[in-house]
């Protein structure tokens, strides 16, 4: 098929998610390696959100094209009722690289289902039927993860599953009241919770589940003392923590995973994205060693077709291989210390940018029409005349592939990125920020 054709047959018969489908025009791609991407013409693009921040490892990685090929010499499928060379090896890999509390994998198709299943899990093991969640989170648009999202992709959802609450995250930027440090501000919002909590009745709450670090909604990092506070409050009342590491987790941060950067240990990690970098979907829940012994006597009423699918986790295996054996986190470290230095400079500069955030090559620039009254470029939920469209277009216009999320723009390059292309693209990013800075 040449490049007309495959656009326009693609708008004819798919529809796109997110998006009104008058007046789409998706790029064909015809291949790519590492960072970047190209299309039938020949143009290259820097994937400078790793697609949807799940391909960790870039594009092409041969490690893992390689594992799936051999798998498929195998077999490509057997029923999660049978023992699985692959998925059997996997889930040691990721128990071993989880806290000594922890104890099983139970593996599903993607983020979603894995948050879907692990509050099906937490209501079984508590006997409770409440779960708390964050307003600026998301955990997937399913219908049980879209009740578990707190922002705007959950409304037409609405109304809907009994027993989801809401509270506010720790997003200090935003936040009316001047705290003077990190650890008071930890104090409140963790208070706010615990209150929150007991007008709910503790006795009647599952689980909170929380993105370690938000991330489409602005990789808001938790205060220091925050995430020990609400651990505090799970303990003290039998609740149980779930840290969805979906986006986060495998290296993102610096860390395999984010919950290590605060010194806690959850009940439930739910993950997907970064175990196979989207190569073949995979997600999955790790649960505590005593909420596996607890399932040994009461039924698991959880299943999927395809859990633990023999090709995905063969790429998974690989994954973890490579993460390991190529110093990934290592080069998170560098670059991801260059990037923090870039943004900076972005801040400083430039008037349309508010605040940025980042940890590790996991990272959002927060735009705004005025530094000094942080009025957002664009309302929350709303954004009627396409600005930060606009902006994603004109970043595309220089290559530099990305999306944006509300008043912000995300940036989460492939974990092999080198701080030359680092600077390299952000000098893009620069040039786009001084247009917006002459148009507000």
């Amino acid at each position: 098929m040449l490049t007309q054709e495959i656009k326009e047959t693609a708008v004819k018969y798919t529809l796109q998610s997110w998006s009104k489908q008058k007046g789409l025009n998706p790029i064909p791609v015809k291949g790519g390696e590492g960072i970047y991407f190209w299309d039938f013409e020949g143009n290259r693009y820097s994937d400078m959100s790793s697609q949807l921040v799940n391909l960790n490892l870039g594009h092409g990685n041969r490690a893992i094209i390689d594992a799936i090929k051999e798998q498929a010499e195998k077999y490509c499928f057997v029923s999660p009722a049978y023992a699985s060379e692959p998925r059997a090896k996997l889930a040691k890999m990721i128990v071993e690289l989880m806290p000594d509390n922890m104890g099983k994998v139970f593996f599903t198709n993607g983020g979603a289902d894995a948050n879907e299943n692990a509050v099906k899990m937490a209501r079984m093991f508590t006997g409770r039927n409440k779960v708390f969640s964050r307003y600026r989170s998301y955990h997937g648009s399913t219908f049980g993860a879209g009740n578990l999202t707190g922002e705007p992709r959950r409304y037409p959802l609405e109304p809907g599953i009994p027993g989801f609450v809401k509270f506010f995250d720790p997003y200090l930027y935003r936040e009316k009241i001047r705290f003077s440090s990190e650890m008071e501000a930890a104090e409140y919002y963790v208070d706010k919770l615990r209150e929150q909590v007991c007008y709910e009745g503790p006795q009647n709450v599952a689980a909170i589940v929380l993105e370690t670090v938000t991330g489409s909604n602005g990789v808001i990092i938790p205060p220091e003392g925050y995430l020990q506070g609400v651990r505090k409050i799970c303990d003290d009342y039998g609740i149980i923590m779930i840290c969805d590491e979906v986006m986060a987790g495998f290296g993102r941060t610096g860390k395999m995973f984010a919950f290590e950067h605060f010194g806690v240990k959850p009940d439930m990690v739910t993950f997907a994205k970064g175990v196979t970098c989207g190569y073949i979907q995979l997600g999955g829940v790790v649960v505590s060693k005593e909420i596996a012994a607890y399932f040994d006597d009461n039924l698991l009423s959880c299943g999927l077709t395809y859990s633990g699918h023999p090709l995905a986790c063969a790429a998974g295996v690989a994954c973890i291989n490579y993460y390991n054996e190529n110093n990934v986190l290592e080069n998170v470290e560098k670059s991801g210390k260059v990037l923090g230095e870039l943004l900076e400079e972005l801040k400083a500069k430039h008037k349309c940018v508010g605040d940025v955030r980042y940890i590790g090559l996991f990272s959002a620039i927060e735009l705004v029409r005025d530094k000094v009254t942080k009025e957002p470029l664009v309302p929350y939920g709303a954004d009627p005349k396409g600005v930060m469209k606009s902006i994603v277009g004109r970043l595309a216009k220089q290559g530099f592939m990305t999306y944006s999320h509300e008043n912000m723009v995300l940036v989460a390059p492939p974990l092999i990125i080198t701080p030359e292309q680092l600077s390299e693209e952000m000098a893009k990013m620069d040039k786009v920020l001084s247009e917006v800075d002459a148009e507000i």
